[in-house]
């Protein structure tokens, strides 16, 4: 199963910027299940960058994935650096939407960059592919 977080303010849709979220849902998403895990509230965002992108860091830091429906260059950087792979989504996108997508992409073949991802994080997991 891959840890994956939701920027949101209500639990039903992305649509928070990762540096002022004050939730994260995080789910576990299999190609045949999903389910939410914990609901991870933080305080308000710091007027500190780095202490603002490192508390919404360690909130997602044991996730695979995040979605988010902005995130700066520096805070993109920080959060590929740390093996968690920042997805941009469209303002107010489902959650359950992009659950669906995913577990669809998981019991398919898996475009290169989810590969690498269910590598770092779930190896014994990885769906078999034939890579063209």
């Amino acid at each position: 199963m891959l840890k994956v977080a939701f920027a949101t303010s209500d639990g039903n849709a992305v649509d928070q910027h990762f540096g002022l979220c004050r939730r994260f849902d995080v789910y576990e998403v299999s190609a045949t299940a999903a389910e939410l895990v914990e609901t991870r509230t933080l305080p308000p965002a710091d007027d500190d960058e780095d202490s603002k992108i490192e508390s919404r860091l360690a909130a997602v830091a044991d996730c695979s994935i995040l979605h988010v429906c902005a995130i700066g260059g520096s805070a993109a950087a920080r959060v590929v650096k740390a093996k968690v792979h920042p997805v941009k989504t469209a303002q107010d996108t489902r959650v359950a939407e992009l659950i669906e997508r995913l577990q669809g992409v998981l019991a398919g073949n898996p475009p290169p960059w989810l590969r690498k991802v269910l590598r770092q994080h779930s190896p014994g997991l990885a769906p078999t592919w034939n890579p063209r």
